[in-house]
């Protein structure tokens, strides 16, 4: 970290000292790290660096994301284009923009990492922000219990109410990373005639939906993190924006089940899904009808999962998200349209 980045630490937390104790993970194609910070104070009796803020007090580490444009590319898949390195570095403006701007929304139904500094320079972003781990949401899942699902799908609930009819302004038009729009190349390697050519008319559909809210646009297993008593919290805001709440939810519901599994706990899960969203509506204060949303979204299901299934068939072919829950899917709505 140099002297700036680290002057922007010590400042936003009141600390006088610091060191980078764990490298958590290193950003998609070389595009930086997240590092884990533990922060000195001064002896009691001697005047702290700047004034702490209740926020601030008790801290003794942070998570710094580092955002930095490689000087070489090397896509774990091979996508090195011109493209590609304009649509990350728009996410990253796209994140800073959520926790400039939305993040201060985001209560404890919805919980994301708290915002202490922000910072952009030349070719670099840099995001301090409070360390989820020490905040007692320090579980990771590999694998999910009914009770794990039912609290990822209740905080996609209230941040899609939440954030109903809201403008994306500073983020993504249309949320995830998977949008036709941003995602030309793939298309173009697509080996299936009948999809690729209704790639337009799905996107269409989604995007037409009467009910748009904001979606996180990454909403997978791996980006939420678990408390010991049930609670979540979620992370990376790179590709949040405008869309259909549904892309989040059948995105969240692949990234954790097995074909078997997606197709026995389909009603089920967006059944509880939609229970949990009509009272966050009202418990967020948004007068929507929810039974047109309802029947709405739940037509749109099978339509997002699509969409998402569009894209790995050109991005990753051999992908196992490819299976044939997502086959049967892409067949029906392919008919209907």
């Amino acid at each position: 970290m140099n002297k700036h980045f680290k002057e922007i630490t010590l400042n936003a937390t009141g600390a006088s000292a610091l060191s980078e104790s764990e490298v958590i993970q290193s950003l998609w194609s070389g595009y930086g790290k997240i590092v884990r910070v533990g922060l000195e104070y001064e002896m009691e009796g001697q005047r702290p660096r700047c004034p702490q803020t209740p926020e601030t007090a008790s801290l003794q580490s942070v998570v710094v994301k580092h955002v930095h444009w490689p000087t070489s590319k090397n896509h774990p898949r091979g996508w090195n284009t011109g493209r590609s390195h304009e649509r990350k570095v728009k996410s990253y403006q796209v994140e800073t923009a959520f926790y400039a701007d939305f993040a201060e929304r985001c209560d404890d139904s919805f919980r994301v990492p708290k915002c202490l500094a922000l910072e952009t320079h030349g070719d670099e972003v840099f995001m301090v922000l409070e360390d989820l781990d020490a905040s007692g949401f320090d579980e990771r899942r590999s694998y999910v219990s009914d009770a794990d699902i039912k609290a990822c799908l209740s905080w996609l609930a209230n941040f899609h109410a939440e954030f109903m009819n809201v403008e994306p302004s500073n983020l993504w038009k249309i949320g995830t990373y998977w949008h036709l729009e941003t995602r030309p190349d793939e298309l173009c390697e697509m080996d299936d005639p009948a999809l690729k050519a209704a790639a337009g008319a799905i996107d269409r559909t989604l995007n037409e939906s009467p009910f748009q809210t904001l979606v996180h646009g990454d909403a997978k297993l791996a980006n939420f993190c678990f408390s010991d008593d049930g609670r979540v919290a979620a992370v990376d805001f790179q590709y949040v924006g405008g869309g259909c709440g549904m892309k989040d939810v059948a995105y969240f519901i692949s990234s954790c089940l097995s074909e078997d599994e997606c197709e026995r706990q389909e009603t089920a899960l967006l059944d509880f899904y939609f229970q949990t969203l009509e009272t966050a509506l009202k418990t967020h204060g948004k007068s929507v009808d929810f039974q047109s949303l309802e029947v709405n979204w739940r037509e749109l299901y099978p339509v997002a999962w699509t969409d998402f299934f569009r894209f790995l068939q050109g991005w990753s072919p051999g992908h196992w998200k490819i299976h044939a829950y997502s086959e049967r899917l892409a067949r029906e709505v392919l008919e209907s349209l």
